[in-house]
């Protein structure tokens, strides 16, 4: 713990912020990582784990984005709706997180045990949430569509979106 006070410190608010909002998607995709170990490829781990910082770094991003005096008022509003949006997601994924995580008590189970289709179900709402964030991350209100900024970060957003999206179905095929 005195480690995670010395980053605390060092990180800055902006950094804590995002840290924060970003550790419930974060838990899921974690647990993913740890739980699926013998479903996943090398390929597929090095993916998950790359979604951390992706993640911890756009929401630092738009948090900081967002605070920024040298845009309009109008840019850093739709940038805090890009950032309330993945705050969304990560509340709506940490209700899954846990029917995730079962997986990996499948170490020894057959292909028709039913906790693997608990673990598909799972997956698969992780999978609708995230569909349905980003098609309102996607649609940006007109005033937000004049801004370059907020355009930018609405597409760094749904990029995150996408790998995320991405590696859930790569999960849930090998299921």
């Amino acid at each position: 713990m005195i480690w995670q006070a010395d980053s605390v410190k060092r990180a800055g608010p902006v950094r804590v912020i995002a840290t924060r909002l970003a550790w419930p998607c974060l838990g899921l995709l974690v647990a993913t990582k740890m739980c699926v170990a013998g479903v996943l490829s090398p390929a597929d781990l090095k993916r998950v784990e790359d979604l951390r910082p992706m993640f911890a770094g756009l929401m630092a991003d738009l948090v900081q984005t967002s605070k920024r005096t040298d845009i309009p008022a109008v840019d850093a509003d739709c940038v805090k709706a890009t950032v309330q949006n993945l705050v969304e997601i990560s509340q709506e994924l940490s209700s899954y997180e846990y029917l995730i995580t079962i997986e990996k008590e499948l170490t020894n189970v057959g292909e028709n045990d039913p906790t693997r289709d608990v673990v598909k179900f799972a997956i698969e709402q992780s999978a609708n949430i995230l569909s349905s964030q980003r098609k309102k991350i996607a649609q940006l209100p007109d005033q937000c569509t004049r801004s370059a900024v907020a355009v930018a970060k609405s597409q760094q957003a749904l990029q995150v979106v996408d790998a995320t999206t991405g590696i859930l179905s790569s999960i849930r095929s090998r299921l």
